[in-house]
């Protein structure tokens, strides 16, 4: 019988270990449902209007509460603010990467302040698990149009 090295089964070991560990988290990512009537919206800016960069961005929820990201606790999530990008063009489906189009306040905030070039932008407000990732359905705020001057 052919005799196998140590180095070789760690190999082994640490390849058939990635492979589980991929398989269950692929298993743990399936979007959850939120609570019904759960509902995410901006408390300002509000659309239409005028404003200076840095932006204010006060976020409000109800029907759910707010948890930095990755605590895992019910029905709660944390706020990802969509700019210039339409929903349809985010992958719900995965964990939602950190762009300029896709900003994180996964701190649990439920404010802060965004740089924007003058200009026309939209504005829409996705809340997602712990994760990062949507709910199913989607809670999502109405997309809103500032003019940063």
């Amino acid at each position: 019988m052919k005799s196998v090295s140590l180095t070789r089964l760690a190999t082994i070991a640490l390849v058939t270990g990635a492979f589980a560990l991929a398989a269950s988290n692929a298993a743990s990512m399936d979007r959850v449902p939120a609570p019904e009537g759960a509902e995410v919206y901006f408390i300002s800016p509000q659309d239409g209007d005028t404003v200076e960069s840095p932006v204010p961005i006060q976020m409000g929820l109800r029907g759910m509460g707010v948890a930095p990201a990755g605590v895992e606790a019910d029905n709660t999530g944390h706020h990802h603010l969509l700019v210039n990008q339409p929903l349809d063009e985010v992958d719900l489906d995965t964990s939602l990467p950190f762009s300029d189009h896709k900003r994180h306040f996964g701190g649990g905030q439920t404010e802060g302040e965004i740089e924007l070039e003058p200009g026309t932008h939209t504005l829409q407000l996705l809340f997602m698990d712990y994760r990062h990732l949507s709910f199913d359905p989607p809670v999502t705020s109405d997309k809103i149009t500032i003019t940063v001057e």
